[in-house]
């Protein structure tokens, strides 16, 4: 039931207006990763990001493949994170698949020559372009990465106090 609620969160999300780059989705896949079933984790992310480009609408393959390459990278962190969990793992992990998905979905090879060339310079002016759209990623991840992680970790904490409550 958690998956399909988060597939549904991540797309609504998504889907809403928001800052740009600003959503849940490389938070899912962390939190994904570090708690949920090993297939569940990977999907996760790329379902939300499917269903909300239904609704946004789907750019070139190669941006698609790019971006949704990227979030399935921070899932196999967050299955890293799994076995090392720990809050400086955590937040790592998180600024960790801010800057893979910086670098990935920038590279100027994977898309039209006419935007960027496919030189030294235009990759440099792609990265420098893109830096206030790093920001948002970057903070949106740390952002929704607390979210996620400190609410499953004050539900657990809540659960525990109550059976132990009961247990008096």
């Amino acid at each position: 039931m958690l998956v399909y609620f988060l597939i549904l969160l991540g797309a609504v999300l998504r889907a809403v207006p928001h800052p740009a780059n600003f959503a849940p989705i490389g938070a899912m896949a962390l939190f994904g990763g570090a708690y949920l079933n090993k297939k569940f984790a990977l999907v996760l992310p790329l379902a939300a990001m499917v269903i909300s480009d239904l609704f946004i609408g789907f750019d070139s393959w190669a941006g698609r493949l790019t971006v949704y390459g990227s979030f399935f990278l921070m899932g196999l962190i967050g299955l890293w994170v799994r076995n090392h969990k720990n809050i400086g793992t955590i937040i790592g992990g998180s600024i960790l698949g801010s800057i893979l998905f910086y670098i990935i979905t920038n590279l100027v090879f994977l898309y039209d020559p006419t935007m960027y060339p496919h030189t030294l310079e235009g990759q440099m002016s792609s990265y420098i372009n893109a830096l206030p759209f790093f920001r948002n990623t970057l903070l949106g991840d740390l952002f929704y990465t607390a979210v996620f992680f400190g609410s499953h970790e004050w539900v657990r904490a809540w659960q525990s106090r109550r059976a132990h409550a009961k247990s008096y």
